[in-house]
């Protein structure tokens, strides 16, 4: 096993060790932070070796395989290069955010979002499969939405995060369908097939579907027009998320998709189109706008825009050599644009201020940043003897070739785009010179050392990539160009000086026409007053965005008040009125209906389901007045349904449903306080109205009429004839495959454990929503008082007569033999518990069962006497159930195994002899938790408001109560 999948997992691992840090202290979870940062830098690095011998590091865990869905790690050159990006400059942005980030802000939950970012985004660069892919995708949307609306405080930070996760989420759903179809074509979704299939892609009918699709999703995340607009908005992060989103994350994840799918989807006119055609559009409307912004922050948010068109240009071009360039500019472009970033950080830090018509003369009070600032903004010019003029001087070299000799119209936007950056980057530097600025608010000075040490570290790397560019990343270039171009990788010299040549000369005319642009703007147009971009000023993605999402609003709006109301009745007027309809469907596919022989009628059974009807009719009469008499009679039509399932030989399903009745029964009767009072019985109040008497008649027919359809099909069901099901499967292969004899629990607990996986999640997350609904809830009083709730206006003697002491002592009485249950039920519990593989029970049953224990003590003795007695922690046993089922799936996994693969372990004990010990026994075990956890998590929230709602004070009960009585909180 390689070390592959630890390098994600580490990232994951911090982020939940640094939540878990104080948040006043900075310093602890940034060390967390590096420190799992370094320690998969480190695992990535020593794969190199291998990488650049031309081997693919892979690992595979079986999942689906059946489905064509595995886990797979997967690193090549691309992959390799991607990684130490990520990892890289995300360690020198944690450490830069450990001097930024105000002991005010939460910065435990800083890191741990920037790490949760960092895994989700090697996920996507490391996956082997298309699905696994998309996934990591999506996650790397969910992570920029926290990171960008961290100060969740702040209007433009929330409006920024919804923004960009509405668009780049979009774009996913579309990758996704992309993704399918791709696979769909390539008959797989493991990423080696499909880069094999590129030939029969590019021939199917669905290539161009697939094309437009997996495009939108690469485009919006990288922020092409025309969903460029998000990404300014998003400067409303931090400045450390901002250096890390735009240099080597979040909008290089387009990037790398179209790389990493170049080999299949390039090569076609309608490729170049769409991917070269929205490319163009955004580099000269990025560089543009970037000239007339005032926040320094917004400026580089606009040349990230241009750059990142840049690459996409030269990805749309299609030549081997343009695909080269693509991939040096996008090294190069992470570095100097982490390092700008970082540099108006510290600007920001130091001044309070990022407006650049405020900011002059820092180079003043800030040399040494105002330096590096200089470097880095050079570098993004395309200044000779710095990384990103090489880069730069390669996309020349290809727009010049693009058209040949006869169309110049991408060598024309190329260098146009050239003189914009070099107006912007002029402008940007513009804050360093001048006399000092008099009315920032406190003295500017320099940082402290470390806050500065990674801007210097990627500054040297920008003059030592410029000076020095084959010994530097010469190698890593070419792993990473071969991953994508293989037999295809051309012939190219990273030499400084390639003689005087056209791309020499787009070069100078760029820097020369740039430096007189800005110098003609900056005359003519004053810079620092002008509030709007001309020509381009009216064209605003953003507002294009906000109208289209209120018009979506207001269509939901109009939804809901056509087909949505406050009021139950309706909701469950439409719900039966399907039921109605449901033998008409059914109809056709389940013909040939048997005939109705009165003798077949089993008497015995039939007298059992008029006894449940009759409930179930006078609960519906009683449900008005008589709420305990309904809930009540509504536990005889469970009790009857728990009869039926053991008449049809199914005792594990009855067994379930008298435990659900049970639990349920207490549970709705502690939820009848949440009712509104009760109304007087109708023969008080007079005649009911005319429509009250015909909306009742109407119900009671669509009831009637839903339930004899339901019934139809239930009979059209059960009648049919006996043909091969999927049951005889698993009643074949459970005792030789799945260990146990019982059915039922061996297909919970091995053969759809997943199933049973995803059920407990959703019980324990219905559990907290409850708590967490009424935690701080209170009901309104009932209209009739509860005993004692009045005490201290009740004569005492009626309290002290011998029937009030006489009842005390029953309850007394009561209450200590109901506490003997507990132990009894708890031993009943584990006797379900153990014999469930082979007999009916099972972890579900017995954790019922121990609920129901508890419940009892609840009832007798209260919701405090068992807090303070038993210690119960709710949300615990949630928390270790759902641990335990998945750790049992986790351990199969890790041992090469699909997940939640069962296997038994065979035990020889003293005096026990040999004993088998099934994995699914552990599964079952964090069943038995969950289903404890989640039943008196309820049970608690619904108790607690309920009796606290009508307590009376302490001391009052206990003057009103004999002293033969016990502790007063005992009883109420």
């Amino acid at each position: 096993m390689t070390t592959l999948p630890f390098i994600p997992i580490l990232a994951f691992c911090g982020a939940f060790l640094a939540v878990c840090m104080p948040s006043g202290s900075r310093l602890r979870p940034a060390a967390v932070a590096g420190a799992a940062t370094l320690a998969a830098l480190v695992l990535a690095i020593a794969e190199f070796g291998h990488i650049r011998a031309g081997e693919v590091v892979s690992e595979r865990f079986a999942w689906l395989p059946q489905f064509g869905l595995e886990i797979v790690w997967r690193m090549d050159g691309l992959a390799w290069l991607f990684t130490v990006m990520v990892l890289g400059i995300g360690l020198l942005v944690l450490l830069y955010a450990r001097y930024y980030m105000s002991r005010r802000d939460p910065v435990a939950r800083f890191f741990a979002y920037m790490l949760a970012f960092m895994g989700a985004m090697l996920g996507v660069v490391l996956s082997g499969n298309l699905i696994q892919l998309v996934v990591f995708w999506e996650l790397t949307s969910l992570a920029s939405f926290l990171l960008i609306g961290y100060w969740q405080e702040r209007n433009d930070a929330r409006r920024g995060a919804r923004m960009a996760f509405t668009v780049t989420t979009a774009g996913g759903l579309c990758l996704l369908a992309g993704m399918l179809i791709l696979g769909h074509i390539a008959g797989s979704y493991d990423l080696d097939v499909v880069l094999a299939a590129a030939g029969r892609i590019q021939r199917d009918p669905l290539y161009l579907p697939a094309l437009i699709l997996i495009a939108l999703g690469a485009l919006t995340k990288s922020a092409q027009f025309p969903f460029h607009f998000w990404l300014p908005h998003a400067m409303a992060a931090p400045t450390p998320v901002s250096s890390y989103l735009h240099s080597a994350t979040m909008v290089k994840a387009g990037i790398f998709l179209l790389m990493r799918l170049w080999p299949v989807l390039s090569g076609t006119p309608e490729w170049t189109w769409i991917v070269g055609g929205a490319g163009v559009c955004t580099m000269l409307i990025g560089s543009f706008f970037a000239i007339f912004q005032h926040d320094m922050k917004g400026l580089l948010a606009y040349s990230t825009i241009s750059h990142l068109g840049l690459i996409t240009v030269l990805l749309g071009i299609g030549t081997p050599l343009s695909v080269v360039a693509a991939v040096f500019h996008t090294m190069n472009h992470a570095v100097f644009k982490a390092s700008l970033f970082m540099a108006v950080g510290i600007v920001d830090h130091e001044t309070g201020t990022r407006d650049m018509r405020v900011l002059r003369g820092l180079r003043r009070a800030m040399p040494r940043t105002a330096a590096l600032a200089i470097v880095a903004s050079a570098a993004m010019a395309g200044v000779p003897l710095l990384n990103g003029f090489l880069s730069k001087e390669m996309f020349f070299t290809e727009a010049a070739l693009v058209g040949g000799t006869e169309d110049w119209s991408m060598a024309v936007a190329a260098t146009l785009m050239g003189i914009f950056s070099v107006a912007y980057s002029l402008r940007f530097i513009s804050v360093f010179f001048g006399p000092l600025a008099a009315d920032i608010d406190h003295p500017v000075h320099e940082p402290p050392r470390w806050m500065r040490f990674p801007v210097e570290c990627l500054v040297v790397l920008c003059i030592a990539v410029g000076v020095l560019p084959q010994r530097t990343v010469g190698d890593v270039l070419a792993v990473a160009a071969h991953a994508i171009l293989g037999v295809r990788m051309p012939a190219y010299d990273l030499a400084i000086w390639h003689g005087l040549n056209l791309p020499l000369a787009m070069s100078a005319g760029a820097l020369a026409g740039g430096l007189v642009f800005y110098i003609v703007l900056r005359r003519r147009a004053n810079l620092r007053d002008r509030s709007k971009v001309p020509v381009l000023h009216r064209l605003k993605g953003a507002q294009a965005y906000e109208t289209c999402m209120l018009a979506l609003g207001v269509a939901a709006d109009t939804l809901m008040r056509w087909t949505g109301t406050r009021r139950l009745q309706p909701q469950f007027r439409a719900i039966v009125a399907m039921l109605v309809l449901a033998p008409l469907l059914l109809a056709a596919p389940l013909p040939g209906l048997p005939a109705f022989d009165p003798a077949d009628i089993d008497l015995p059974f039939a007298a059992l389901w008029l006894i449940g009807a009759g409930c179930a009719v006078a609960a519906a009469v009683k449900a008005k007045y008589h709420r305990l008499a309904a809930l009540a009679l509504v536990g005889g039509t469970g009790v009857v349904t728990s009869i039926t399932f053991l008449w049809l030989s199914a005792p594990d399903l009855a067994l379930t449903q008298l435990m659900v009745e049970t639990v349920t029964t207490v549970l709705i009767l502690l939820g009848l306080r949440w009712l509104p009072p009760r109304p007087q019985p109708r023969a008080l109040s007079g005649p009911a109205p005319a429509s009250t008497r015909w909306r009742r008649t109407r119900d009671l027919l669509l009831a009637a009429a839903g339930g004899l359809g339901l019934a139809a099909v239930s009979y059209t069901v059960l009648t049919r004839p006996a043909v091969d099901t999927i049951s005889d499967f698993y009643i074949l292969r459970a005792l030789p495959q799945g260990g146990g004899a019982n059915v039922v629990n061996v297909l919970l607990v091995d053969f759809r454990g997943f199933d049973t996986m995803g059920e407990i999640t959703v019980l324990g997350a219905v559990a907290l929503t409850v708590y967490a609904l009424l935690r701080r809830f209170r009901p309104a009083r009932e209209s009739v008082p509860i005993p004692l709730q009045q005490a201290s206006d009740v004569d005492p003697a009626v309290h002290q007569s011998p029937a009030r002491q006489a009842d005390g002592g029953y309850l007394l009485i009561a209450g200590v033999y109901m506490r003997f249950l507990l132990p009894v039920m708890g031993v009943i519990a584990v006797y379900f518990f153990m014999r469930g593989h082979n007999m009916p029970g099972g972890g579900f049953v017995a954790g019922l069962i121990f609920a129901t224990a508890l419940i009892v003590q609840y009832m007798v003795a209260g919701t405090d006497w068992v807090e303070d007695h038993l210690r119960l922690r709710p949300h615990r046993w949630i928390a270790w159930g759902l641990a335990t089922a998945c750790g049992t799936g986790l351990g199969a996994w890790l041992l090469g195994y699909p997940f939640l693969t069962s296997h038994t372990a065979h035990l020889a004990l003293p005096l026990l002899g040999e004993i088998h010990v099934p994995s699914a026994f552990v599964f079952d075990l964090g069943v038995f938790l969950v289903v404890v956890g989640a039943t008196m998590l309820i049970l608690v929230a619904l108790a607690h408001q309920s009796l606290r709602s009508h307590r009376m004070p302490v001391a009052a009960a206990r003057a009103a109560l004999p002293s033969a009585l016990p502790p007063t909180k005992e009883i109420l």
